[in-house]
């Protein structure tokens, strides 16, 4: 990753590839969107790599083994390596070396690798899988072995997951060990000390462990404190003991996460912003440092390292006998009965599942069938992501970049146009002026060449020239001859989008930029604690009325009983309407402000997020400024778009809420629906009106020749920067 992570987590990822696995199983229809390698544009955050399918290899020769050691190198079960080759003895021992990582479980049972054949002769011909580095004699020995570690019979014995592959499951076991590893040390004693000779269920263990360490202090955790009126970070130096009051001697942290000051504060005074660890981390780990789980008993070497206590308490035996008693009569942790192993009952599939592992029901959607896509871009596809990644920085940074609004079919008719248009040169002239400012590399430069510090649109080129030169990115540095030249028009489109990026990506890191970013989280995260205030009080409000309802019945019950019932009913009719009113004029007002905050927090919002995924990983994008509906592939090689309401409702009725993805893109696109499709309606509607002007252009055309910028698709020719800073 690149080493401006730093600047995360904003409205923009890094330009660097980021991968994640995709299940290697998963259908590759031709009318569906395909999968290959491309990069995401820097606001999509999700990176997707497609698993290379298992092949099978030839025969090679045997390696030489060292003695007494398997020989581990022995590749070529992958399309990408080709051949097998052997390993050297280095590579072996460092494999030896190596910590074996946990087994994934065969239909939930332990399951143990074969060990290599005995009497290798090195020169033998054998074949090897590259996963396990099991060595076989025998062919079909190998593919019965292959055909076993493919189907989905395989859990992750760390995560609990089950339905996948071998491989899947060997990669859910390393990121379940990663995700153990992330649980900072300074906590690690405690949980320990916790799950020792536990006998409470996992679920039980993990919710005690969660709620006593936002309860407790721990020495280099950081937290948060009032300073000044202000909430600050700090970090916990020393925890002191003065008179059974808790205190902590913290140092608060200022810029590049250094100690600038220390205090000493009361334990109490000190808050986590958010919990130090999450529940899943925390499941993990456990699981990760037990040898046994009834009752809970954690590794020796570790209980040496943090002097965990490794003597049973006094009702250890009880505890064990208890557990077996639990386990023979087949109860599960959470009380419900398990299934007895000799008996055969059928267990009905659970909704959601994944989507690819759904098979054909009656049941599934079948009224609609999914509406084809529109691929009509000007721009390759492939580059479809990196002009919305343009188009959408300028518009949320508009005011910064003092650039006015524009719609992104004008950004998308001024790069392909084969001449130097208003458009561009206003775009990359408030960029170049936005570097300037913040006084960084692209400032020294300028210094270094001895130019004014002013960009106008007559020499914005030679200002572009310096920044492709200071990039030293030989695809775009090639093409500054031509830029010099005055020819930036005649430029192949897909290096103006990587210039505008690579613009894009020095602009994040200014520092005008970072403060506008900074800005908007601060008031989100004010504007989520007045949301969470709200609705403290409403359940507070409810609860005090139901008590009222509950004291008021109670009263008239006993009016009744005492023979009080000469009551003025139309007085009490007269006040059961008032206080029907006021709760109704109290709740309308309370959607209200729950109607603005929602509008608020979606102005400040700093990154977009795709709607969700459809069974095949394919990502929905919806933008506010945008009429239509982008529909990107897994891996961003290619786009398509909706732009009609009735194509949405097909899509709606097209996903089969069975699914894992496509159930959750469908409560987006119920929730996000009225917007959606208001904004589909107007863009046709827009599009309609500019079809009549264009049939009215061509009929004048006839007897006067029409000016190009009368043309609806050159209007980006007429765009004024209103918003220009003179």
């Amino acid at each position: 990753p690149s080493p401006r992570l730093h600047l995360l987590p904003l409205f923009f990822a890094t330009r660097k590839r980021r991968r994640q696995t995709i299940p290697q199983t998963r259908p590759r229809p031709r009318a569906e969107l395909r999968l290959s390698a491309s990069r995401l544009p820097p606001f999509l955050f999700h990176r997707r790599r497609a698993r290379r399918r298992l092949a099978l290899p030839a025969p090679a020769e045997a390696p030489s083994l060292p003695r007494g050691r398997h020989a581990g190198g022995v590749s070529g079960s992958v399309p990408r390596v080709g051949r097998l080759r052997p390993a050297s003895n280095r590579g072996a021992r460092r494999l030896a070396h190596k910590k074996i990582s946990p087994m994934p479980l065969l239909n939930k049972k332990p399951f143990s690798l074969l060990e290599p054949p005995k009497d290798l002769d090195p020169k033998e011909k054998v074949f090897q899988i590259r996963f396990t580095k099991e060595i076989f004699r025998d062919y079909q020995d190998y593919l019965k072995r292959i055909n076993l570690y493919r189907q989905r019979v395989w859990t992750c014995k760390m995560s609990g997951k089950s339905n996948l592959t071998f491989e899947e499951a060997l990669v859910s076991e390393h990121k379940a060990m990663e995700k153990a590893q992330s649980l900072p040390t300074e906590l690690m004693a405690h949980v320990l000390r916790l799950t020792q000779y536990s006998h409470l269920g996992l679920h039980e263990l993990v919710n005690k462990i969660y709620a006593s360490l936002q309860e407790e202090v721990f020495e280099g955790i950081e937290l948060h404190a009032k300073r000044d009126g202000a909430v600050a970070p700090c970090k916990i130096l020393k925890i002191l003991d003065s008179g059974g009051t808790k205190m902590c001697e913290v140092g608060w942290i200022g810029q590049g996460k250094t100690v600038t000051k220390t205090s000493v504060m009361r334990a109490a005074d000190l808050f986590y912003r958010r919990a130090p660890v999450s529940r899943n981390t925390l499941k993990v780990f456990i699981k990760d440092a037990t040898s046994q789980s009834t009752p809970w008993v954690i590794h020796d070497h570790l209980a040496k390292n943090y002097g965990i206590p490794i003597d049973p308490p006094e009702n250890y035996e009880g505890l064990q006998k208890k557990a077996r008693k639990r386990l023979e009569n087949g109860i599960i942790e959470d009380g419900r009965k398990k299934l007895k192993k000799d008996g055969d009952a059928y267990v009905p599939i659970k909704y959601p599942i994944d989507d690819l592992l759904i098979k054909p029901d009656a049941d599934d959607p079948t009224s609609f069938k999914r509406p084809p896509l529109a691929t009509e871009f000007r721009v390759p596809r492939c580059s479809v992501g990196d002009l919305l990644m343009v188009w959408d920085f300028c518009l949320s940074f508009g005011r910064t970049l003092n650039l006015s609004p524009f719609p992104l079919t004008d950004l998308e008719n001024a790069i392909c146009h084969k001449e130097s248009n208003v458009l561009l040169v206003e775009i990359h002239t408030a960029m170049l002026l936005l570097l300037i400012k913040d006084k960084g590399d692209y400032f020294t430069v300028l210094q270094n060449k001895e130019r004014k510090l002013k960009v106008n649109l007559l020499k914005w080129p030679e200002y572009l020239c310096d920044f492709l030169e200071m990039t030293k990115i030989e695809e775009l540095s090639s093409n500054i001859a031509t830029v010099r030249r005055g020819y930036y028009g005649l430029i192949d489109t897909n290096i103006k989008l990587k210039i505008l990026c690579e613009l894009v990506e020095e602009a994040i890191q200014t520092s005008a930029i970072r403060e506008i970013l900074s800005e908007r989280m601060d008031q989100k995260q004010a504007l989520n604690a007045t949301k969470r205030e709200n609705t403290r009080k409403d359940k507070e409000e409810q609860n005090l009325s139901t008590d009222i309802a509950l004291s008021n019945e109670e009263n008239q019950t006993g009016a009744v009983q005492d023979g009080n019932e000469n009551v003025d009913e139309p007085v009490r009719g007269k006040e059961e309407k008032d206080k029907s009113s006021i709760s109704r004029s109290k709740a309308e007002g309370k959607r209200h402000l729950v109607r603005h905050l929602d509008t608020e927090m979606e102005k400040l919002s700093i990154r977009s997020s795709p709607l969700g995924k459809d069974r095949h990983y394919n990502r929905y994008w919806f933008f506010k400024r945008e009429g239509r509906l982008f529909i990107e592939s897994a891996d961003s090689r290619e786009w398509g778009y909706y732009s009609s309401k009735e194509e949405l409702d097909a899509l709606m009725g097209s996903l089969n809420v069975k699914g894992i993805r496509e159930r959750a893109l469908k409560r987006q696109l119920e929730k996000f629906y009225n917007k959606i499709s208001n904004a589909l309606e107007k863009r046709s509607k827009d599009i309609a009106n500019k079809m009549l002007v264009e049939e009215g252009v061509l009929r004048r055309s006839t007897r006067v020749r029409a000016q190009p910028k009368d043309n609806p698709s050159m209007a980006f020719l007429k765009y004024v920067n209103k918003w220009k800073d003179n």
